[in-house]
């Protein structure tokens, strides 16, 4: 019996000893990597100061451009269909900006939507704070009239968070706006 207990603490010390060893191996691997970031991130600087205005300016778009690439535009469109009220129908998106924020995609957009209904301007606003995707600022309304109708254009400020979830359920029935002669106005 003494023969086994001794049999065992010799091969539990053996595997205790070669966890050191194993952990110290992986710190000085740690260590090595870390010294081998802090040089490739002082050459990344030392190029950057090598670079022309207008290379950096390509450098700029370049990473822009692979931002974009990664955004979901359909899931965009959506999730921005998810929140129109049916009496408000979008006239313009522009695209201000796409970025990375921590590992979330967003867009900064410039939107703008036709409605005669301010209160369901307002509750579009509220529902696309409240959803957790969108950050929505009106920043101008201007009135249009024309010989039939009138209505007022909304300007709206978004950023948008991208995610990758499933859509949102629809807030209301989907109705087929060509048999109900309903549509934005």
């Amino acid at each position: 019996m003494i023969g086994i207990a001794g049999l065992a603490a010799v091969f539990f010390l053996a595997a205790l000893k070669r966890n050191a060893d194993s952990t110290e191996r992986a710190k000085r691997d740690n260590a090595a990597m870390e010294t081998e970031v802090q040089r490739l991130k002082g050459e990344g600087e030392k190029v950057q100061q090598q670079l022309t205005p207008q290379q950096r300016e390509l450098l700029v778009a370049s990473h822009k451009l692979v931002a974009n690439k990664s955004f979901g535009w359909s899931r965009l469109f959506a999730d921005l269909e998810s929140v129109l009220p049916g009496s408000v129908s979008a006239s313009r998106i522009s695209v201000e900006n796409v970025y990375k924020d921590g590992g979330q995609v967003k867009a900064e957009l410039d939107f703008a939507v036709l409605s005669r209904d301010y209160a369901a301007v307002m509750s579009m606003i509220d529902s696309m704070n409240n959803s957790g995707l969108f950050q929505a600022e009106l920043r101008g309304q201007d009135l249009q009239k024309t010989e039939r109708i009138t209505y007022t254009e909304y300007t709206l400020r978004l950023v948008y968070t991208q995610t990758y979830a499933t859509a949102p359920p629809p807030q209301q029935p989907a109705v087929d706006v060509a048999q109900t002669g309903q549509g934005g106005f």
